[in-house]
């Protein structure tokens, strides 16, 4: 701990005995650090390989064509720059239980209201998208079954998943995560092999590198496709920043936070840019359907059917493996919330293995949603495009309030930018080069009209939360009132 940090009023002092523990009133428990290197190295990679990419990719590369793949390039490279943003404003005092601290700290405790409720929607949002998209890869093998099936048992599964100790949490991640890394990485080497075999698909189409440019160049859609590339490629990186959430129960949070968020470069070009690669080069870019994995499509029109079934099934886990991290995130971010006086004070109580258990139920049953809509819609595509817009929206919000705190950081306390041992590469610079991206994300999703309706849809949500803040802040004790108008960093 710094101990020349001059914290604002919303974070309370913590016990010597446990550096970096959780701050709670007296005679309450704690969060557990029960979650290791190797939990936080795959929470952190489960969070950079999304249903996005596994789902969203198809209509992605059906936009974009193979000019997708500088699509993923960009928006990691900038959302790395986040990370490293967030990763010294974490470590710049360990009782930071996560970014919604540091924002109620440096912004003031509305920016703390507004980015931890904000967080737990863009997670209740993206576990909807995951749960339509569970439903939509079950039916591969079930085509007649109701689609509320499935979306209802992945809801009632992920609530059993999570209602263990953390560290139950971190090896279902683990293993989820496993699964994923090793189904890419036998994508890429087959996709690979079947280039340098010169594969000849069913339909006619020859496995070749080739295919990245014979069919009108990188950029075949021109830059209006381009552009709208990265309308549902953003919602691929969402949970990028899920490491920042586990900051509480972290094992030696000074060690385990930097690796995990200095391979993000490394997870981008292998995981991202490197199976794009393979999969376009298999499958010219104009056979890949928009409505359909491209992972499953890849094999498919390979004629290897029960490859097409195993990676159906993998992309079924990451569905799971996402709603699951969105699951754990959201009950820790009500939880924190709770502990501030944010939310009520029953979502802050802890079971005796110390899992925020009614948080928990909460953000579960928001869920339910995505049963509704797989009912009621006449597409999974069209609705996977409508919540995963909103999502990346939401999204958008957080990684820029994050690098609007890392400003106040820097100009407030350059003392503990100074002594930090993982500063921001570009600091102040690159922050304004982030969100001058941030605007032109925003920008680019008003060029579809499917993506424009929920941009509009979006701002109901902050309306919402405007009006709970103004009734929550009117609730506040006089002296929380006083300190929220006073300076920030200005109580010793």
């Amino acid at each position: 701990m710094h101990e020349s940090n001059k914290l604002g009023p919303t974070i309370a002092p913590v016990p010597e005995t446990e550096p970096g523990q959780t701050p709670s009133p007296a005679g309450e428990q704690h969060l557990s650090r029960q979650l290791s290197n190797r939990h936080i190295q795959l929470i952190a990679i489960g969070g950079a390989i999304g249903t996005g990419l596994f789902m969203g990719s198809g209509k992605t590369i059906s936009l974009a064509g193979p000019s997708v793949i500088f699509v993923y390039m960009i928006i990691g490279a900038m959302l790395f720059f986040v990370m490293r943003a967030m990763g010294e404003l974490l470590l710049s005092d360990l009782r930071y239980k996560s970014f919604a601290d540091f924002a109620s700290d440096l912004l003031g405790p509305w920016a703390g209201f507004f980015t931890g409720w904000t967080y737990w929607f863009c997670w209740i949002v993206t576990g909807v998208a995951d749960v339509i998209a569970i439903s939509g890869y079950v039916s591969y093998w079930w085509g007649g079954l109701a689609l509320w099936i499935p979306a209802l048992a992945a809801v009632v599964l992920l609530i059993v998943l999570n209602l263990p100790t953390v560290k139950a949490f971190g090896e279902t991640e683990f293993w989820f995560s496993l699964i994923k890394i090793v189904a890419i990485v036998t994508l890429i080497v087959v996709g690979f092999g079947m280039v340098l075999g010169d594969f000849q698909a069913p339909g006619g189409a020859t496995a070749s590198f080739s295919n990245l440019w014979n069919d009108g160049g990188f950029f075949p859609t021109g830059p209006m496709g381009f552009v709208a590339g990265f309308q549902i490629a953003t919602f691929a990186f969402v949970g990028i920043e899920l490491v920042g959430t586990t900051a509480a129960e972290t094992k030696n949070p000074e060690r385990n936070l930097p690796k995990a968020i200095n391979s993000i470069p490394v997870r981008v070009m292998l995981f991202y840019v490197v199976a794009l690669i393979a999969i376009i080069s298999v499958t010219p870019w104009r056979q890949i359907s928009a409505d359909r994995s491209p992972f499953v499509v890849m094999f498919t029109l390979a004629g290897l059917g029960i490859a097409a079934s195993l990676i159906n099934f993998v992309v079924l886990t990451s569905a799971a493996s996402s709603a699951n991290s969105g699951i754990y995130s959201t009950s820790r971010m009500v939880y924190g919330l709770a502990q501030e006086g944010d939310a009520p004070a029953r979502f802050g109580r802890l079971t005796s293995r110390k899992v925020p258990v009614n948080a928990l139920l909460l953000s579960g049953l928001f869920l339910l949603p995505g049963v509704v809509m797989v009912t009621m819609g006449d597409s999974i595509i069209e609705a996977f495009t409508l919540v995963t817009t909103i999502s990346a929206l939401l999204f958008i919000f957080v990684w820029s309030i994050i690098l609007i705190c890392y400003l106040v950081y820097r100009k407030r306390r350059p003392h503990l930018h100074e002594a930090s041992t993982f500063k921001m590469p570009g600091g102040i610079v690159m922050c304004y080069v982030v969100l001058a991206f941030f605007a032109f994300l925003i920008w680019a999703l008003t060029q579809k009209e499917d993506t424009l309706q929920a941009l509009l849809v979006t701002p109901v949500w902050f309306v919402i939360l405007g009006i709970a803040w103004a009734v929550h802040r009117r609730r506040r004790r006089p002296d929380q009132v006083r300190q929220e108008a006073s300076p920030v960093g200005s109580v010793e």
